[in-house]
């Protein structure tokens, strides 16, 4: 069969099959799936495909088996939830990573990323340089950096203070210059 009989086989007999797989299956966007899988299939042996003499059944017939390869796998997957469901509560984060969380969404992304990536993910500062794309100086600048401004920021939330979020000195954007907001690694 060549590309063009092939072409001419798919638009007259996809239709029809879909048909057919839909009454098999009852869901039409899983009969369409199966059939033009099948019909991918079939397409590596287009070159021999007349000489069976029935290549729609060929086809009905892949995709009739594929429609059952997909029920019963639903089904072991289904029965694997039955027997072991999920939990019915999922406890949220304990207050102390959330406290972490928020100081850390306080810092400059740079420096964020930096801890995170190094003392969350136990990335070596070398790994945090390829992964970033930055000197493996400047990643130590960072860190450095970041510890300190977090260790102010958990301090300061910690004591019961007003907090840094934003105030004057944070390690966020609030437009003065001190420890931590410079990316070029300088101090002033």
């Amino acid at each position: 069969m060549t590309e063009d009989e092939f072409d001419a086989f798919y638009a007259t007999a996809f239709p029809r099959l879909t048909g057919q797989l839909y009454a098999f299956t009852g869901d039409h966007g899983e009969a369409q799936d199966v059939v033009q899988e099948a019909f991918v299939r079939a397409w590596d042996q287009r070159r021999e495909f007349l000489l069976d003499g029935a290549p729609e059944a060929w086809i009905r017939t892949v995709a009739m088996r594929l429609a059952v390869s997909r029920w019963r796998r639903a089904r072991r997957w289904l029965e694997l939830v039955r027997r072991n469901p999920p939990p019915q509560h999922v406890p949220g984060p304990d207050p102390e990573r959330a406290t972490l969380v928020a100081a850390l969404r306080t810092l400059p992304e740079p420096q964020r990323m930096a801890l995170v990536l190094h003392h969350l993910c136990d990335l070596s500062v070398e790994q945090v340089a390829s992964e970033t794309g930055a000197p493996v100086g400047t990643v130590k600048a960072r860190l450095s950096r970041g510890r300190a401004a977090l260790a102010r920021e958990l301090t300061t939330d910690s004591t019961g203070g007003a907090g840094s979020r934003g105030g004057a000195g944070s390690a966020g954007s609030s437009g003065s210059v001190g420890e931590g907001e410079r990316e070029d690694d300088r101090v002033r």
